[in-house]
């Protein structure tokens, strides 16, 4: 366990800037004592096309967050900063064929059914509003034959995911970002195996990176693999070879016999359920979803699994035959949607971003990262100067140190203008969801940061007027009731040398 601690440090982000930086002053060093005096000719050509550089990217049409952040790392790391951004830039796409196979095949399997739609506008105009975005530029339609369950804390999530897989008959999706081994995964791992062996199709998918060592050695998934379960890491880790790395796949979603499906924040590891202790006391959100709206999981399933792959999976054999889904009532509209980099449309920041702007009575966020950019930052700012309540809930205590210091650099702009911050005190909230006025909200993978918003595959789901989000409002209601509030004088006296980093590392944030 030492050896993966420390082979998972050497290859973690932060090791790999802080080597960045150590290779800047001995090249630095190594130049100087090379060029003696005709160094300067050689820094001052490279000044010059870092100047270049700069204007290039202060004129690109992207987030303006995300180009100051380069601009600045330009600036104080001149000799490597300009390279690095070149680098990043002809190395950040996945290959266009398989970009066009992700984009291209799905969405013949994704087509809307305009009666539903209808019903939601007579619902609700902004709320069809928002549908019919995601229907256009996720693509994922709406639904209205659904039942949906809230699930407070990720044990309850795992008493009924364990029920439900038990009655798995057809065939078992699973994605997460993270793996871990422990009681978790060995009860899943048993299940698995034995509907293998009865005949149905199992998959999991894990992330190169997030599963980290576990990935790379691969050794805990020699079972399942030899026991008929199909296993695979999505985008693996090829260390220093290309900012490809940058986009993973946060998902964690399960789909089953196409008529079930579970997404939230939920991992396949101990500390979500609580079996084991990191940061205090874990608290996770997760939503099932029974009926039609189970499709568009299924589809985003295929559509990861896809990657790398010669053969396109056959989608139409994963379409529930023998199920009449119209035996479920009508409670709501439900729209589960993934947010994807491959393309310029940031469907996630979207969703948060509507549900913010539309909201008239109250906004109530969880998310275990604050990282705003000056969109999300200004909307949230305009909702509580309009009078709307706007409630945000973070940790107590961080899994990331610094990802923390950046969020109380924003919290006394947030506080100024009426939003109210609370942290989790009982330990660490991994929750990630939106609750607008009662009526509207999204659940599933999404941080309010830019990894989220801009280079990962996320998925979540849109609630329309589910009575499932009074569960969601409950819930947020009790969390609020054990967390401490955030003042404008607890921020004054934080400590000086977190007031500096979070200074400087907000400056970063983009690129963190």
């Amino acid at each position: 366990m030492k050896i993966k601690k420390i082979l998972g440090k050497i290859f973690s982000r932060n090791a790999i800037i802080i080597l960045l930086l150590l290779l800047q002053i001995s090249f630095f060093v190594l130049t100087v004592y090379t060029l003696g005096e005709h160094f300067y000719f050689v820094y001052l050509f490279l000044m010059f096309l870092d100047v270049i550089l700069v204007i290039y990217i202060a004129n690109k049409d992207e987030n303006p967050s995300y180009q100051l952040a380069w601009i600045i790392a330009i600036s104080v790391f001149p000799l490597f900063g300009g390279l690095t951004y070149v680098f990043v830039k002809r190395s950040q796409h996945f290959p266009k064929k398989i970009c066009k196979i992700y984009e291209a095949h799905a969405k013949n399997y994704l087509i809307q059914n305009n009666d539903t739609l209808h019903e939601l506008e007579n619902h609700s105009d902004s709320n069809a509003n928002l549908a019919r975005y995601v229907i256009k530029y996720g693509p994922y339609p709406v639904y209205s034959h659904t039942s949906s369950e809230y699930f407070s804390l990720g044990e309850l999530q795992f008493d009924a995911l364990i029920n439900e897989l038990n009655n798995a008959e057809h065939f078992i999706f699973m994605e997460f970002f993270i793996i871990s081994e422990g009681y978790m995964f060995d009860t899943i791992s048993e299940i698995l195996i034995r509907k293998a062996k009865e005949g149905v199709d199992v998959r999991l998918m894990y992330d190169g990176i997030g599963t980290g060592m576990l990935s790379m050695s691969g050794k805990a998934f020699k079972k399942l693999k030899a026991n008929g379960v199909k296993c695979k890491a999505f985008n693996p880790f090829t260390p220093l070879l290309s900012s490809v790395q940058n986009n993973r796949d946060h998902r964690k979603t399960i789909v089953i016999d196409g008529e079930t499906a579970f997404n939230g924040g939920t991992n396949l590891a101990d500390e979500y359920i609580n079996k084991k202790e990191r940061f205090g006391h874990w608290k996770d959100t997760a939503i099932m979803v029974k009926g039609e709206a189970v499709w568009n999981y299924t589809v985003m399933f295929l559509q990861l699994w896809d990657f790398g792959e010669r053969n396109r999976a056959d989608y139409e054999q994963f379409i529930p035959k023998t199920y009449s889904f119209l035996e479920y009532p009508s409670d709501g509209f439900v729209q589960p949607f993934s947010d994807s980099p491959l393309d310029n449309e940031h469907v996630g920041k979207m969703v948060y971003m509507d549900l913010i702007n539309n909201a008239s009575k109250y906004v109530y966020i969880t998310t275990p990262y604050l990282v705003l950019d000056h969109e999300v930052l200004t909307a949230l700012e305009l909702a509580a100067k309009k009078g709307v309540e706007v409630i945000i809930i973070t940790p107590h205590i961080p899994d990331k140190w610094y990802v923390h210091h950046i969020a109380w650099n924003t919290y006394p702009d947030l506080i100024k203008t009426g939003v109210k911050i609370y942290e989790y005190t009982p330990g660490f909230i991994h929750a990630k969801s939106c609750i607008a006025d009662g009526k509207t909200a999204v659940i599933g993978t999404i941080n309010l940061d830019y990894r989220s918003f801009y280079l990962h595959f996320e998925s979540a789901a849109i609630l329309y007027g589910c009575s499932t989000i009074a569960d969601m409002k409950r819930d947020f209601d009790e969390t609020l009731a054990i967390s401490q509030k955030i003042t404008l004088e607890d921020c004054k006296k934080r400590p000086f040398i977190k007031k500096i980093s979070g200074v400087i590392l907000k400056m970063f944030s983009p690129l963190l």
